[in-house]
C-alpha cells in the first residue's frame, strides 16, 4: 500500500482524509501492524486507482517482466489512433503507452489534460504533430517532447504514413477503472505495413 501511495504522492493525512480512515490507522496497516476489513480495503484501493488485490501481491516476486506485444492491452480505436498500455498492472511510479497512428490519426477532436506531474513522448516512427496549449511542435522519428500533462495536448500524425510513438508519465495516475476499459491488443488490418 506505501508504495502505491508513495507514486501517487499522497500523505498518509491526505488518504485517510480520502478514506475516512486516520493517518495513525494507516500508518499500522502499512507496517503490518493492524488488520483492515475488506470495506476499508475497498476505499483504499479506490482512493489509489487499484484493484483490491493489488494490495496483496508482492512486489519482489514481480521482477523482469516480459510482456509480448500481442498481450499488451488496449483501447477500442478512436481516430485513427489506437493506444496500448506497456507498462504491466499494477502501475507503480509510472505509466507507458504506444500510441499508433494511421494518417491523419490522432488523440482526439480537442486537446486533453489529466494526472501526473510529468509527461514525455517519443516518435518511435513517422512524424506527428504536438499541439501543447497554443504551441505546436512537429516531431520526427527519434525526437521527444516533456511537458506538463495538465497542459491541454494532442497529437497527430501529419506524415504519409503510420506513425508511432510512446508517451511515458510519472507518476503513474490512470485509475483501475479506466485501465479496466483496455482489451486484448489486435493488429492492424495491413498487418502494420504503412
Amino acid at each position: 500500500m506505501k508504495r502505491f501511495r508513495l507514486a501517487r504522492r499522497l500523505s498518509l493525512r491526505q488518504l485517510g482524509e480520502m478514506t475516512g480512515t486516520s493517518a495513525s490507522f494507516l500508518s499500522q496497516l502499512e507496517r503490518g501492524r493492524s488488520g483492515a476489513s475488506a470495506s476499508t480495503l475497498i476505499h483504499i484501493a479506490v482512493a489509489l486507482g487499484i484493484r483490491v488485490a493489488d494490495l496483496f501481491e508482492d512486489a519482489d516476486a514481480r521482477t523482469h517482466i516480459v510482456l509480448k506485444r500481442s498481450q499488451r492491452p488496449a483501447l477500442p480505436e478512436n481516430r485513427g489512433c489506437r493506444k496500448t498500455l506497456v507498462s504491466q498492472r499494477p502501475l507503480h511510479e509510472f505509466e507507458a503507452y504506444i500510441g499508433e497512428f494511421d494518417i491523419g490519426g490522432s488523440t482526439g477532436e480537442l486537446p486533453y489534460t489529466h494526472g501526473g506531474n510529468h509527461e514525455m513522448l517519443v516518435v518511435l516512427r513517422g512524424i506527428v504533430e504536438v499541439n501543447l496549449g497554443a504551441d505546436s511542435h512537429v516531431l520526427e522519428e527519434g525526437d521527444s517532447i516533456e511537458y506538463a500533462p495538465s497542459t491541454p495536448h494532442k497529437t497527430t500524425n501529419i506524415g504519409n504514413g503510420r506513425a508511432e510513438v510512446m508517451w511515458i508519465i510519472a507518476p503513474a495516475t490512470s485509475a483501475a477503472a479506466e485501465l479496466d476499459r483496455y482489451v486484448a491488443w489486435k493488429p492492424p488490418i495491413n498487418g502494420g505495413k504503412a
